[in-house]
């Protein structure tokens, strides 16, 4: 596959519109549990939440799936959500955070460039929580190519560096 565009430098992922079964059930998962706040509410359809004051990181809606079940693992659509924290400690709050409301992890993960958590949500959306390391401490192989791993993540040192 050639292609002459380059997405540009900067160019980031701004939000994510989840499809959701009960919406009160996601707000208090997204914003009970991880903490994001809510900005905008429509109704009983849907919602925008957000951290530190953006206008909304993750939509939130039932106008094609309210009461329904999570949808089949096995066919095309989202893998994952990922949320990137600006920290380490950050990381660590969060999964205390889990730790608190009961929430298991399908895996974490120590992958060079980043220490990561795998999660679900209610409605079996997937989710990872991840800090960066900073680029210049991030593995390269010989040619200068990264080398991410999928190494153990020390979850009891991750949960000491929440502080």
């Amino acid at each position: 596959m050639t292609n002459s565009y380059t997405a540009p430098a900067g160019t980031s992922v701004g939000h994510i519109h989840l499809k959701v079964s009960d919406l009160d059930r996601a707000l208090d998962f997204y914003c009970g549990v991880l903490g994001f706040e809510l900005t905008q509410r429509y109704g009983s359809e849907a919602a925008f939440v957000a951290a530190g004051g953006y206008h909304h990181h993750i939509g939130l809606n039932t106008w094609h799936s309210k009461g329904q079940p999570p949808a089949p693992q096995n066919t095309a659509g989202l893998y994952h959500l990922a949320l990137l924290y600006p920290t380490r400690a950050d990381l660590g709050r969060v999964l205390l955070q889990l730790d608190k409301h009961g929430v298991r992890l399908d895996g974490a993960a120590d992958h060079g460039v980043s220490q990561a958590l795998y999660l679900r949500d209610p409605d079996e959306n997937g989710i990872e929580l991840y800090w960066d390391r900073p680029q210049p401490e991030w593995p390269r192989n010989s040619d200068g190519e990264l080398a991410m791993d999928n190494s153990r993540l020390d979850l009891n040192a991750l949960r000491e560096a929440a502080g």
